[in-house]
């Protein structure tokens, strides 16, 4: 396959940490250009200050798209019009219609979308997949715990509408969870807990439901956790087994075995899947996670943080 030359549109932190190395590891891709507001990177490829600028600016093949969500969707649709195969950032976009429309344009232009999950890329979470498919639910729960200003400094828009709040990390747990459950996952209530500066929730609860199973399933975000980090999913399936996984998926323990840490990196796996795409002329555009995001903002109660 021919080298994809790719273009980076936002060029915050996880672009700088995840995408360049991860594009830069990859054979497939090779970075051509960056567009970005306000950094200025020196990777030795053209930077632009807006996109119109990148795509009249240098011939690209594809785009990474990591900037906040509230603009991914238009800037996706003019990629796509344009010619580009597109990766998002998650979470895809603010809303499931815009998913849907990107999906669409897509399928019409001949292009390859990929909204991205990147948590589920640890070879940990996969094999975790593989136990709980097999044997189903019984109790799945999640603790997701951080500091806001740790992991977003000064990122003020993160508590704006379409911002997400909370969820914007939340949602990585949400995109395990519903790969491990065979059936759907269902919100059955939610606590929001609405942050004062903003209309974004800063802590939720939510209570679910899946495959039958009313009890013993649910979640916690929190943006107010000051002392390290929790990012921990414990499962037990319906055949007893005990699946537990940590640090955001990268670590899995079963029963009493030793811990398992995942190897291969997460970005990287999603480089390689990306280049799958592009190959076989598909699009992969999951909006599970997305939606049980839009159900718990639709059925949750409300209140100050």
């Amino acid at each position: 396959m021919a080298e994809t030359r790719i273009g980076l549109i936002g060029f915050g932190k996880i672009a700088v940490d995840q995408h360049v190395p991860s594009i830069q590891g990859n054979p497939s891709f090779r970075l051509a250009a960056v567009s970005s507001r306000n950094a200025r990177p020196d990777l030795g490829v053209p930077v632009f200050a807006d996109v119109a600028s990148m795509l009249a600016g240098v011939e690209l093949d594809a785009v990474a798209i990591c900037t906040p969500p509230n603009v991914r969707h238009d800037i996706a649709r003019t990629c796509l019009e344009a010619g580009l195969h597109v990766l998002l950032e998650k979470p895809t976009c603010s809303t499931l219609s815009e998913v849907a429309d990107l999906e669409a344009v897509a399928h019409r232009v001949g292009r390859s979308a990929f909204a991205t999950w990147h948590s589920r890329f640890n070879d940990t979470v996969v094999r975790a997949a593989g136990i709980t498919r097999a044997e189903g639910i019984e109790t799945l729960d999640i603790q997701w715990l951080e500091d806001v200003d740790k992991w977003h400094p000064g990122q003020d828009w993160i508590f704006e509408e379409g911002g997400f709040g909370v969820f914007d990390p939340g949602i990585n747990a949400l995109s395990i969870a519903t790969i491990l459950c065979p059936e759907p996952l269902l919100v059955r209530g939610a606590d929001l807990r609405i942050e004062r500066r903003g209309q974004q929730p800063e802590v939720v609860t939510l209570k679910l439901a899946t495959g039958g199973v009313e009890q013993g399933i649910g979640a916690r975000f929190d943006f107010r956790h000051k002392v390290g980090e929790c990012w921990n999913i414990d499962v037990t399936t319906r055949a007893g087994t005990r699946i537990a996984l940590r640090e955001g998926g990268a670590v899995l323990r079963v029963n009493d075995g030793p811990e398992e840490r995942a190897v291969g990196g997460e970005y990287p796996g999603i480089y390689a899947r990306f280049a799958e795409l592009i190959a076989r002329g598909e699009s992969e555009m999951d909006a599970g996670p997305l939606r049980i995001v839009a159900d718990a903002l639709l059925v949750g109660q409300r209140s100050p943080a």
